[in-house]
């Protein structure tokens, strides 16, 4: 009877071992949406030397992402297009990692209906421009920087009747290639991605017209014990991401800009 009942416990705790293993082999990454295109390669990469690991990514926009980890949302890694929300974070002590630069973006200029490569930021204000989508300014870090850009040029108070807003950055970028809006103001690491890279030009918008895009990622609480979040953190620092957050256009830390 005895010896029934230990081979009973050892098989639960076999069962509890099994479960937990197969638990921090889970993870799920809150990227934004600037990076809906590389991260997708990045975890690719990621999985093709983690077979048995399940990665999920979630793309949206950052301000929101901050609000839904503050509020307890399931991630395990936030990677945000704007340092100071992972950095928020930290401060009311709800990470497992130090925050970590891992790029800066850009913003761009991009159109499918003109060339958007001759373009500046005061020919928003042409008759022939009807509608401009930019990202939300209240939650989104490109259309933050979108809208200082505009009021550094002294052109917001002349466009900002023509502007359509756009729930992320991704979606803004869908905005100008649907004919939604007749230009956007976007991330560049989407202007050249696959998906638009044929159908539109674009022109940089100048950095000195809108603070930084120091993008930051950060391993949040509740992955403090799983273990494959540090290893995909690991990996991020790597080459093999770093080479594809080059092609898309962003700057790395230390690097100069790559030539696109």
């Amino acid at each position: 009877m005895h010896r029934f009942l230990l081979i009973f416990l050892l098989h639960l705790i076999t069962i509890g071992h099994t479960a937990q293993g197969a638990e921090t082999g889970k993870l799920t990454i809150a990227a934004a949406a600037d990076l809906k295109y590389a991260m997708d390669e990045i975890v690719t990469s990621f999985k093709d030397r983690h077979p048995e690991a399940t990665v999920d990514l979630v793309t949206g926009s950052s301000g929101k992402f901050y609000e839904q980890i503050v509020h307890e949302a399931p991630f395990d890694i936030f990677f945000s297009a704007d340092i100071k929300f992972p950095e928020k974070l930290k401060e009311q002590g709800l990470t497992a990692s130090e925050v970590k630069m891992y790029a800066r973006g850009r913003i761009v200029l991009w159109s499918a209906r003109t060339d958007a490569s001759k373009m500046t930021l005061k020919n928003l204000d042409s008759p022939q421009i009807t509608r401009i989508a930019i990202a939300n300014p209240k939650h989104a870090p490109y259309g933050m920087r979108a809208e200082e850009a505009l009021k550094k040029a002294g052109l917001w108070s002349k466009v900002e009747k023509k502007l359509v807003f756009g729930e992320n950055v991704a979606q803004t970028a869908q905005f100008a290639e649907t004919g939604a809006a007749d230009v956007g103001i976007i991330a560049l690491s989407l202007a050249v991605s696959p998906a638009l890279k044929e159908k539109g030009g674009y022109s940089l918008v100048p950095e000195n017209l809108h603070s930084p895009l120091d993008q930051a990622y950060v391993v949040v609480k509740r992955a403090e014990n799983n273990p494959l979040a540090e290893t995909f953190a690991e990996f991020v620092a790597a080459e093999p991401a770093r080479a594809i957050f080059r092609r898309y256009g962003f700057v790395l830390p230390g690097e100069a800009a790559p030539a696109l």
